[in-house]
């Protein structure tokens, strides 16, 4: 992977586009009724990965927003990846079947990892880890409930399950803009020896400058909304910044 990724985000609850603050269902603010809409957006400004996270799903709302991702996946051109709620090996089959590129697993990890193993062998190549802490200390179920399980503890055993990539979010941080958790994410992907890309906390540029820096620890991304939403980041000059200096951004097309 040659290139350092930036993945807008599309949260849906409730058919919406929306960000919540620290994952509080009831700290939701509301940037559009439209997901394709939002989909052609990233896409027209040249995102090539996009990460859709079906919110209801991850409470076990099971159909909620289906329609809605079905239409993004299959109607505007890109990669994308999909969590939330994704706990049975027929539903990661009825996903990669309707054309996600990529399975966010997260609360199966810490419950499940066997029945993640037994995915990492049906599915090669197309699961991550989504882990997801307040400080250390993993949190599942939507992020309502501890698992009782260090990230890095669990980071350690996600290349033997299979998984190819893992996402760490530090909870605290997220739809704050106060910056990622840069050092966790770093020891995640050393720990676990995968891809990693960081989420929560994304501001500006000068995550994307840190960013850089981490490149050769094995964090090869982040992914951002609020900061993309409401333009304290600016899609098209985080794809320069993240080429590096004196470089021309060139999309974020994995290698």
């Amino acid at each position: 992977m040659s290139e350092l990724l930036l993945l807008p985000a599309i949260d849906l609850k409730d058919g919406r586009c929306v960000r919540l603050a620290q994952g509080r269902f009831e700290d939701e603010t509301v940037y559009g009724d439209d997901p394709v809409a939002m989909a052609k957006r990233w896409v027209a400004l040249g995102a090539e990965w996009i990460h859709l996270v079906n919110l209801d799903g991850s409470l076990g709302h099971l159909a909620a927003n289906r329609e809605a991702i079905v239409n993004i996946v299959q109607s505007v051109p890109a990669k994308y990846q999909l969590g939330g709620g994704i706990r049975t090996l027929d539903a990661m089959k009825s996903w990669l079947e309707v054309g996600v590129d990529r399975l966010i697993l997260g609360t199966i990890v810490c419950q499940d990892p066997q029945l993640v193993r037994q995915a990492g062998q049906m599915f090669p190549g197309r699961l991550a880890a989504s882990l997801d802490s307040k400080g250390r200390a993993l949190k599942i179920q939507g992020w309502l409930e501890d698992a009782g399980q260090d990230v890095l503890t669990v980071a350690a055993t996600l290349k033997e399950l299979g998984v190819s990539l893992v996402i760490h979010t530090d909870v605290e941080r997220d739809g704050l803009q106060t910056g990622p958790n840069w050092p966790l994410a770093a020891e995640v992907a050393k720990v676990s020896g995968l891809p990693t890309l960081v989420a929560g906390g994304v501001s500006g540029s000068n995550d994307l400058i840190a960013l850089r820096d981490l490149k050769a620890a094995g964090v090869i991304g982040a992914i951002s909304g609020r900061a993309l939403y409401e333009g304290t980041l600016d899609f098209t000059e985080a794809q320069r910044i993240l080429a590096g200096p004196g470089e021309r951004g060139a999309g974020n097309s994995p290698a």
